[in-house]
């Protein structure tokens, strides 16, 4: 198939005001990528004590809210790490979105190229991909945090929410898709954060790359675990 790429002939050299916000943007996206990565792996751990029965499954999160007292008092800890992660969430949706903005003004009205790239599905797809991510923590913080939307409601245990969620095969199927989404947003966002922060190169990439593979494939399946086995009955 042949290949229609029209280039200006005068290109305009990117200046080093933008090239600078452009890797500060960058090495947001990458430091807040990894704040956010800790925190899964932290909550994906917390989400597989349900294996342990109600019991352990409450106590847990009764844990999460006290954790540092007496020193600290109430739940200073948990508003701390929630507080933290929030502004990670909202510091990395601005630079990617502002990185996608600048590219998309870098690049001249006359330049079309119509080209296959090497971009993987994950790639092409991170924007709406973290839009879809943001409105299922939105509506998961709804569900099980606070219990609006579930039906046992905010007096019931975090254990009886849990099963009352993904007994619901619609909020088990939007929870599977969104995490699905957040694996292959996890893949790319490990390699590119490596590249950004310098510590990748040709001969890690292959290596770099098998391990955002492994790491994503094993985030997601960690996830899946506990709500496939609430809708199929192993949880009850």
């Amino acid at each position: 198939m042949a290949l229609v790429v029209t280039v200006e002939h005068a290109q305009r050299r990117t200046p080093k005001v933008a090239k600078t916000n452009s890797v500060f943007k960058k090495a947001v996206m990458a430091v807040t990528g990894i704040i956010m990565v800790l925190y899964l792996i932290a909550h994906v751990i917390g989400n597989l004590k349900a294996f342990s029965g109600a019991e352990a499954f409450n106590s847990y999160s009764g844990w999460i809210r006290t954790v540092g007292n007496p020193a600290l008092p109430g739940e200073t800890t948990l508003w701390v790490i929630r507080i933290v992660l929030l502004v990670a969430v909202v510091a990395h949706f601005w630079a990617a979105v502002s990185l996608w903005r600048q590219a998309k003004r870098a690049r001249p009205q006359g330049y079309v190229t119509k080209k296959a790239t090497a971009q993987s599905y994950a790639s092409r797809t991170m924007r709406w991909g973290g839009v879809i991510i943001g409105a299922f923590i939105i509506y998961h913080i709804l569900d099980l945090t606070l219990g609006t939307v579930n039906a046992e409601g905010f007096d019931s245990t975090p254990y009886e929410r849990l099963v009352a969620s993904f007994q619901n095969p619609f909020v088990t199927i939007f929870y599977a898709i969104s995490v699905i989404l957040l694996g292959m947003h996890l893949r790319h966002g490990i390699w590119s954060a490596t590249q950004t922060l310098g510590q990748s190169n040709r001969r890690r990439e292959k290596t770099v790359s098998l391990f955002a593979v492994a790491f994503a494939t094993a985030i997601t399946l960690g996830f899946l675990l506990v709500p496939l086995s609430v809708l199929f009955g192993l949880i009850d």
